[in-house]
């Protein structure tokens, strides 16, 4: 694995992916976006999380975060949290097939959990510069409409855009940029 794939500056800030296993579309409705959006909510106010721009899209999340000592920690934390949540949720839904799909995937790790979420590690790439902070914000942001979710960046409802362009902080407050 190489070094920009791994957490070399425990104080730097981050940009991070997490992507649910085999790509599954597990984020399509407000309940399990929420999973998320509260859990990102819960480790920025308890756990002291500081996430400087997010976007979610339905089978990953990218986050450009800092945490004052172990950003890694939190993740793996946030990760294991809204896996059971998401495992809950599905059974209460009664979404046999991505149980099933997420028990078979699974078997191909030696874990002692009933069912793999999401993929190993987050990619950490430590932000070096403000161009590729700036670089990084960007791409988050730029996502939705590559993908033709939406016209224009503010108009994703789980992506930071909207607290950058319209001040509107109602779905996640995020840190203020201009205090890294």
């Amino acid at each position: 694995m190489r070094s920009r794939y791994k957490f070399i500056d425990k104080t730097g800030v981050y940009f991070l992916t997490s992507t649910i296993v085999d790509w599954l579309p597990i984020f399509t409705s407000e309940t399990y976006f929420k999973i998320l959006i509260n859990s990102f909510k819960f480790c920025r106010e308890e756990k002291g999380l500081n996430v400087f721009a997010y976007v979610i899209l339905d089978n990953h999340f990218h986050l450009v975060a800092w945490h004052p000592h172990d950003l890694s920690g939190v993740i793996k934390s946030l990760k294991m949290f809204t896996a059971n949540e998401i495992i809950a949720q599905l059974k209460k839904d009664n979404k046999r097939w991505f149980l099933n799909q997420f028990a078979f995937a699974k078997k191909r790790y030696k874990t002692k959990s009933e069912y793999k979420i999401w993929q190993e590690g987050s990619h950490p790439q430590l932000i070096t510069s403000e161009q590729m902070l700036v670089q990084k914000i960007e791409y988050i942001h730029s996502n939705p409409v590559d993908r033709g979710l939406v016209r224009e960046i503010q108009h994703w409802k789980y992506s930071s855009a909207a607290n950058y362009i319209l001040d509107d902080h109602s779905v996640l407050e995020i840190y203020d940029i201009g205090l890294i």
